[in-house]
């Protein structure tokens, strides 16, 4: 096993400032599909001994210059070391075709990064949590009810990318008709892909934006396509995933035994995300006939919406994130 070679970005092309109160690195680890995987390590200035370590990852088709840096470098200020990832197939880390996504080696990511950080001198190989965002923190529950090791998992703004993709969103195209016909349309564009030699792209947030756009693509437009989030490398801001990057989550519900969790989980929404029904439900199907029930949590935020979340300090509750973990990776 061997990490490829990348080619990363020794420039801060963060969408967020530099804190002088942690020490940064890139770093690159491997997945067991041998794709590997491009990282920003955030440890705090001064500290001494085994600390508590914790993966973050997301939004989906984010990169870790967004917001799950902004998370990792935030809680490496409180005391964790943090690293923050891109998936494979996107931002700096390898994987080819680009702009695939997969709910197995999407899981393995994180996977990945416990392996990394199980290893890593600084950090304790007992105390690891990891905190996904939107569409990784589906992924990230569904990470923790596959990992042993991973003794504390946050949910953040969570999407359930195998239940958006398989029904739309609200359910609202939950049908063997409507699965059927976007699954023949898929597949017509795998023939298409495959004649061109080129996998078409989606597009990302549409811009400029129509008037009539429901409210969540403006809170989505807001974020990746303004100064406030925009990144280069990032698929939303930009051309999107592939067309058929996401086919494989229609038939793959990835929260089958997340009632099985023993470790801590807290899951965080708020109440006015269009999104926030993946945290209730997925909250309810934990605790239900559940043994682990008591360790579990869902956090709604007043007033928020789906992108607060993503990098508003003000609303993100990180006095909650920072207790919680501090409390389950003792």
């Amino acid at each position: 096993m061997q990490n490829e070679k990348l080619i990363l970005t020794e420039e801060w092309d963060k969408t967020f400032p530099k804190s002088d109160k942690v020490n940064h690195k890139k770093v690159t680890f491997h997945n067991r599909y041998g794709i590997t995987l491009a990282a920003d390590l955030y440890e705090p200035k001064n500290a001494s001994g085994r600390l508590p370590a914790l993966a973050v990852s997301g939004p989906f088709g984010a990169i870790k210059e967004q917001c799950s840096g902004l998370y990792a470098q935030t809680m490496a200020e409180r005391g964790f070391i943090a690293l923050a990832f891109d998936p494979s197939f996107t931002g700096e880390s390898g994987g080819q075709p680009r702009y695939m996504a997969s709910p197995d080696i999407n899981t393995e990511d994180f996977q990945a990064a416990v392996d990394f950080l199980s290893l890593y001198e600084n950090a304790d190989p007992d105390r690891i949590g990891i905190i996904g965002i939107c569409g990784w923190g589906g992924l990230a529950i569904n990470a923790a009810a596959l990992d042993t090791r991973i003794k504390a998992t946050a949910s953040m703004t969570m999407y359930d990318m195998t239940r958006v993709n398989a029904k739309g969103y609200f359910d609202s195209a939950d049908s063997e008709e409507a699965r059927y016909n976007m699954k023949a349309a898929l597949n017509a564009q795998r023939i298409a892909d495959y004649k061109s030699g080129e996998y078409e792209l989606g597009g990302g947030v549409i811009d400029p934006l129509p008037e009539d756009a429901p409210f969540f693509v403006k809170d989505y437009h807001a974020y990746y396509k303004t100064p406030r989030g925009y990144h280069k490398r990032s698929l939303n801001s930009n051309g999107g995933w592939n067309k058929t990057g996401c086919m494989s989550f229609i038939n793959q519900p990835i929260l089958m035994y997340s009632n099985e969790i023993r470790g801590a989980v807290l899951l965080v929404h708020g109440d006015k995300a269009h999104s926030c029904y993946f945290s209730r439900d997925a909250y309810e199907a934990m605790v239900k006939d559940s043994k682990y029930a008591a360790n579990k949590e869902l956090m709604i935020i007043p007033g928020a919406v789906h992108t607060d979340l993503y990098d508003q300090v003000d609303i993100i509750p990180l006095d909650k994130l920072e207790a919680f973990f501090k409390e389950n990776l003792k």
